[in-house]
């Protein structure tokens, strides 16, 4: 199968602020300002068409600095992201603006991927009927509910048809039968050979619709391949994870971002 999409050494880094002279200052001085905090580290791995990977990872491991990079919403610091075709990232509130109603949302989202007026026209119909929120098409988004927007996004990403499609927790809110229609409609993508990227707390949920899992601990890749390899390595680090203490879990982390910080001064 032809590679769909290729990271290759990527690493995010971002300076930690605590007042707005210390923002102000990162953007005057040359070498900028702040504490660096790096949410990936030397991140590298391919897809392929077709691929449904599952990106797991406890909270703060840069499941969703991914996504955004991946997606293309926000650029790495270094590293490449080489991807085929067009990418649309699935999140509760990606790009939504909660000023305008949802019609109206549907329509600026559309215009930035360059459909035109007349496709968006044609679009709509089929994007409201997926969404299914009723009335609250015509309302403002700030009106809405996590899972109606969740149900809004998923409706437009799906609908322009994308070639890769990033799914971050977008079906943690709302109901299973909206999720099931979710699941029928990725199902349909996975079948045309499109690339499918799912995070997601749901074991489940991985278990049930991934292929391949990439495994992230504190902005590295820990482990990537196979959901019947990765799964039950993973399940075992959380259920050792969630039984220690908050001062366990906070020593451990220090532990692994000291250990990478010795692994880059060695590189």
């Amino acid at each position: 199968m032809a590679k769909s999409v290729i990271v290759k050494n990527v690493t995010k880094r971002y300076k930690l602020h605590t007042k707005t002279s210390e923002r102000l200052l990162d953007i005057i001085l040359p070498t900028g300002y702040g504490e660096d905090f790096y949410a990936l580290r030397n991140v590298s791995f391919e897809a392929e068409e077709g691929d449904v990977v599952g990106i797991v990872g406890i909270n703060g491991s840069g499941k969703s600095t991914l996504s955004n990079i991946i997606a293309g919403i926000v650029p790495p610091t270094t590293g490449t992201v080489e991807t085929k075709g067009e990418t649309s990232l699935i999140a509760v509130q990606s790009g939504l603006n909660n000023q305008l109603t949802g019609r109206e949302n549907i329509e600026l989202k559309c215009l930035m991927l360059g459909f035109s007026k007349k496709q968006i026209r044609k679009l709509e119909p089929e994007i409201i009927e997926f969404a299914d929120i009723g009335k609250f098409i015509d309302q403002p988004v700030k009106k809405y509910s996590s899972g109606m927007k969740s149900r809004l996004g998923f409706g437009i990403s799906v609908t322009v048809d994308p070639d890769i499609l990033v799914i971050d927790e977008a079906l943690s809110v709302g109901d299973q039968t909206f999720a099931d229609k979710c699941y029928d409609k990725m199902n349909e993508f996975k079948e045309r050979g499109k690339t499918i990227f799912f995070i997601s707390h749901s074991i489940g949920q991985m278990k049930k619709f991934c292929e391949k899992a990439l495994w992230l601990e504190y902005g590295q890749v820990k482990d990537f391949g196979t959901i019947e390899e990765i799964m039950p390595n993973y399940e075992k680090f959380l259920k050792d994870f969630k039984a220690m203490s908050k001062k366990e879990q906070k020593k451990y982390r220090e532990k692994m971002l000291k250990n990478q910080e010795s692994e880059l001064v060695r590189a």
